[in-house]
C-alpha cells in the first residue's frame, strides 16, 4: 500500500505543478482568458474520449503496470513541452496517461486493502493526493512566477518531468496483482461492453447517488480552482501567481482534515455525510464576498473540509459497488467519465458566463448557490434510498 501513496503523491504533485507552470506560460504569453480555463477542458477531453476503455485495460492488465504506463505518458508529455511543443498538446498527452492511470490508482486498492479496509485506503490515498495537490499548488506558483522573472521555464519543466520519472519508477514495486476481469482489448466490443457495464451501474441506485455526488464535488472543485485565479485580482488586488496557488492549498488543507474525519465514518453510515456537501456552496457564496486574505484561508479550509467528508464516504461506496457488479477499473473508468463531463459542463458553464461580461464575484455566488442546491437534491435522493446504501 505504501508504494501506491507514494506513486500517487508524486503523479499528483507533478500534475499541479505542471498545470500553474502552464498557466504561468499562458500568462506570460498574454493569452486570452478563456485560454486559462481552456486548458483543462483538453485535459478533460481525454478523460472522456477513452472511459471506454480504460476500465477494461485497467481489469485485463496487472494495475501496477498500467499506472507505470500512465506515468510514461505524463512524462512524453511534458518533454514535449520541454521540446517546445504546444502547450495545449502537451497537457493533453499528459491528460491521456493520467485516463489511463486514474482506473488502475482505484481499482487496485480493494485488491491490497480487502473491504473491510476500503474506506482507510481511500482516506489514505486522498489524503496523499491532496497533500500532493497542496504541495503542488505552491510549488508551481512559486516556480511559474520565479520561471517568469528569470525565463526559466526550461529549468521547471524539467524537474516536473523528473517527479513523473520518480513516479514510474515507484510503480515497480506495487504488488502485482492478476487482471480481475480480463478480455481482449478490441474497439467495438469494449464499446458494447462499457455501455452494457455503464447501464448495469446506473441502474444500482447506490452507485448512481455516488456517481452524482463525486461530478458535484469534482465540477465544482475544479471550477472554484480557475474561479480563484480570476477572483484574486479583483477581491484582493493581488496580481502575482502565487497567491491563488495558496489559496488552492487552502482547500486541499481542509480536504486533508475533512478525508480524515471521514475515515471514521461506516459505509453504513455514508448517507449522514453526503449533506455536508451543502456547506461548499454556502461557503463559496460567502468567500466572493470576502476582501482580506485571511477570511479568504477560512472560507477555503472549511469549504475543503466539507467536500472531504463528502466525498470519501462516496468514493468507498462506489468501489463496492463496482467491484461487486463490474469490476473496480471499470466502476473507476465509469466515474472519470461523469466526473468529467460534470467538469466539463460546469467549466463550459463558467466560460460562458464570464464571455458574457458578468462579474467574477456574481459568478462564484451562482455557482454557490447551484452546489447547494445539487447537494440537496442528492441528500434527497439518498435518504429516500436509505437502506440501500447500508446493505
Amino acid at each position: 500500500m505504501i508504494f501506491v501513496v507514494i506513486a500517487q503523491f508524486l503523479s499528483a504533485l507533478a500534475d499541479n505543478i505542471l498545470l500553474f507552470l502552464i498557466l504561468g506560460i499562458l500568462k506570460e504569453s498574454q493569452a486570452p482568458n478563456w485560454h486559462i480555463p481552456m486548458i483543462q477542458q483538453v485535459f478533460l477531453m481525454a478523460f472522456i474520449i477513452l472511459a471506454p476503455f480504460v476500465g477494461a485495460i485497467a481489469d485485463s492488465i496487472a494495475k501496477n503496470r498500467v499506472m507505470m504506463a500512465g506515468n510514461l505518458l505524463k512524462l512524453a508529455g511534458v518533454i514535449f513541452l520541454l521540446a517546445g511543443g504546444n502547450a495545449f498538446i502537451s497537457y493533453t498527452i499528459v491528460g491521456i496517461g493520467a485516463a489511463i492511470y486514474s482506473p488502475a490508482k482505484y481499482g487496485i486498492l480493494k485488491e491490497i486493502t480487502g473491504e473491510a479496509f476500503l474506506v482507510k485506503a481511500n482516506a489514505l490515498i486522498e489524503g496523499s493526493t491532496i497533500v500532493a495537490i497542496l504541495t503542488g499548488v505552491v510549488l508551481g506558483g512559486l516556480l511559474a512566477d520565479f520561471a517568469v522573472q528569470q525565463g526559466q521555464f526550461w529549468l521547471v519543466i524539467g524537474l516536473t518531468a523528473s517527479i513523473y520519472a520518480l513516479a514510474a519508477f515507484s510503480n515497480i514495486y506495487i504488488p502485482k496483482t492478476p487482471p480481475e476481469r480480463p478480455q481482449p482489448i478490441q474497439f467495438l466490443p469494449l464499446l458494447r461492453s462499457f455501455a452494457q457495464d455503464f447501464s448495469l451501474l446506473w441502474r444500482d441506485k447506490t452507485a448512481r447517488i455516488a456517481l452524482l455526488g463525486t461530478g458535484i464535488f469534482y465540477g465544482v472543485g475544479v471550477t472554484m480552482r480557475f474561479l480563484l485565479v480570476a477572483w484574486v485580482p479583483i477581491a484582493l488586488q493581488i496580481t502575482d501567481n502565487k497567491t491563488p496557488a495558496i489559496l488552492n492549498a487552502m482547500v486541499a488543507i481542509g480536504v486533508v482534515i475533512g478525508a480524515g474525519l471521514a475515515s471514521f465514518i461506516p459505509l453504513r453510515y455514508a448517507k449522514r455525510a453526503i449533506f455536508s456537501g451543502v456547506g461548499m456552496g454556502v461557503l463559496l457564496s460567502g468567500l466572493m464576498l470576502s476582501q482580506t486574505l485571511s477570511a479568504s484561508y477560512f472560507f477555503l479550509i472549511c469549504i475543503g473540509i466539507s467536500g472531504g467528508v463528502f466525498l470519501i464516504p462516496l468514493n468507498a461506496l462506489l468501489q463496492r459497488q463496482g467491484h461487486r457488479l463490474i469490476g473496480g477499473g471499470r466502476a473507476v473508468a465509469i466515474q472519470n467519465l461523469i466526473d468529467n463531463l460534470a467538469m466539463l459542463v460546469l467549466l463550459a458553464l463558467y466560460i460562458f458566463l464570464i464571455k458574457a461580461g458578468i462579474s467574477v464575484i456574481s459568478v462564484g455566488i451562482l455557482f454557490g448557490l447551484l452546489t447547494i442546491a445539487l447537494v440537496s437534491g442528492i441528500t434527497y435522493y439518498a435518504y429516500r434510498h436509505a437502506k440501500l446504501l447500508q446493505e
